[in-house]
Parts: structure tokens; C-alpha cells; sequence
């Protein structure tokens, strides 16, 4: 990847990794599925009011059917397994095992696209950042203690949105506005119906919550999403979320002043391993060697 495409990774990351500090701010008065359908609605919304002064049109006709799978794939499914299992464990740990995403990717793009094939450095890459992440949970995880149906929701989303992230480069020339807000609008019809079911005209939530609902909306889903586009078109499936190698750092570094959690060496250690793994991915070290 370039070294533009490397700064909007990094940008991406911080904008999602700051969504798991939202979410858990926003689940003290929502319930999950209710935050997912607010935090899908006001992003389209938004989405949908900058499409005009920007003059960007949404196609419509048989892209829906894209928009209902990205929907799916990216939003929907992902965020109802990944929110359900955020009020069982903490967002960072959360955000730690959801960077298993990049080896589905890889196993995963290898069968199912003709340019993302499986390489030596991509798959050990990939598997030294499941160490990384690994390191940073703690044997708790490992061991197969705690809220097991919880990890293994957040695993499920990883695959989500690797699924997500092959199908998306099959789209076409669709501006990354558009396709964002197609897929957003979607994702929030999708929802809908399990959102109702908890009743989110009676809850009651304070300010913190509230703020924490438009930063969710606004900045780690509509504005993140246009950055997710873009650098998938340009940089691939597989190289985009790697992403989710980097969100744990950005949400360790969040959590850690703003919700008192203690920053322990392992985490340190983990975040070490995983960087080494994103340069194995991005495979100039071997180039250059």
C-alpha cells in the first residue's frame, strides 16, 4: 500500500476504534439493538442531507440489492452480533478479538476473488496478529473462560465483515458517498424490526448517552464509511481491514483515560506483535529484504 493509503488506514482506525468507547457509553441507557437502529439511521440521515450539496446521486434500481447485501454483511448482522456481545465484555477486549477479521479475509478471499490470493507473508502476517491479539486478551479468552457466546458473537462479526469486504469491491464505479448511504439506509431497514422489539420509546437517556449516539452515528459510521470506500477501492479487501489490527490500539488508548481501564504490559506486548504482523501483511519489508 502507499503511504496515503497507510494514513487512511490509520485514520479509519481511530474513527472505529473511538465507536467501541461510543457504544459502551451508549448501551448504559439503549439497549444493543435499539443503539444499533439509531446509530444506522441518523448516519443515513446525515448521509442522505449531504448528497445534494455535494451533487452526488444514489442509483437506485438493482444497486438496492447491493445496498441490502453491504447492508447486511457491513452493518446490520455485524453490529447486532458485535453490540449484544459488548454488554457481556468490555469494548476493548471486544475490539481485540474482532481483529481476527484479517485471516477470514485472507482464507476467505483466496476462494472467493481471482486478485487477493493467499500468500506466504499475508497468511503468517494475519496469524502473527491473531497472536498479537492473543497476547493483549489474556488467557481468560484463550482458555475458554468467561462470556464464551460473547466472543464468539464479535468472531462472528470479523467474518461479517470480511464477507463484506470482498463483496464490496464487486459494486463498480459507485462514488463512496453514494454507496455508503445506500448501504446504511438498508442496513437500518434490516434492523428495524429487532429494534422494536426492545421498545426504544421508553428509554430515557442522559446526555452522556446521547452525545455518545451522534458521535456514533456521525463520525465512526457516515464519515468512516466514505474513508471505507475509498480504500477499498484502492487498496483491497484484504489490505482494508487490516484495520481491525489497529482499532485495538486505537481503542486501548481511548478506554484507558476516558473509562479508568488499566493498560497492563501484555497489552503492550500485543500491540507490538500485531504491528510487526501489518508489515508482513503489507510484505515491503520482504520486498525490500
Amino acid at each position: 500500500m502507499t503511504a496515503r493509503e497507510w494514513g487512511l488506514l490509520g485514520s479509519l482506525s481511530v474513527l472505529w476504534g473511538g465507536s467501541f468507547l461510543f457504544i459502551e457509553l451508549g448501551l448504559r441507557d439503549f439497549g444493543p439493538m435499539s443503539l444499533v437502529f439509531l446509530r444506522l439511521s441518523l448516519a443515513a440521515l446525515a448521509l442522505h442531507i449531504a448528497l445534494r450539496p455535494l451533487r452526488v446521486k444514489l442509483p437506485g434500481g438493482r444497486m438496492w440489492g447491493w445496498y441490502f447485501l453491504l447492508g447486511l454483511f457491513n452493518n446490520a448482522l455485524p453490529f447486532a452480533l458485535m453490540f449484544w456481545g459488548l454488554t457481556r465484555i468490555g469494548g476493548a477486549l471486544a475490539s481485540m478479538l474482532n481483529a481476527t477479521t484479517p485471516l477470514f479475509t485472507v482464507v476467505l478471499a483466496h476462494f472467493l476473488t481471482r486478485d487477493e490470493r493467499l500468500t506466504l507473508n499475508r497468511l503468517a502476517g494475519c496469524l502473527l496478529g491473531v497472536v498479537g491479539v492473543g497476547v493483549m486478551v489474556g488467557r481468560e479468552a484463550l482458555s475458554g473462560e468467561g462470556e464464551l457466546l460473547a466472543y464468539l458473537a464479535v468472531l462472528g462479526a470479523g467474518v461479517c465483515y470480511a464477507l463484506a469486504g470482498i463483496f464490496g469491491r464487486r459494486v463498480g464505479q459507485v462514488p463512496p458517498l453514494a454507496l455508503a448511504t445506500g448501504q446504511l439506509t438498508a442496513a437500518a431497514m434490516l434492523i428495524a424490526p429487532l429494534a422494536a422489539l426492545e421498545q426504544p420509546w421508553h428509554a430515557t437517556p442522559g446526555w452522556q448517552s446521547l452525545a455518545a449516539l451522534v458521535a456514533l452515528a456521525l463520525v465512526s459510521t457516515s464519515f468512516a464509511y466514505v474513508l471505507y470506500f475509498k480504500l477499498l477501492k484502492a487498496a483491497g479487501a484484504t489490505n482494508i481491514l487490516l484495520v481491525t489490527l489497529l482499532v485495538p490500539v486505537s481503542s486501548t488508548l481511548l478506554c484507558v483515560p476516558l473509562l479508568g481501564e488499566v493498560l497492563e504490559w501484555r497489552q503492550v506486548a500485543g500491540m507490538a506483535v500485531i504491528a510487526l504482523g501489518l508489515l508482513l501483511v503489507d510484505g515491503r519489508i520482504l520486498r525490500r529484504s
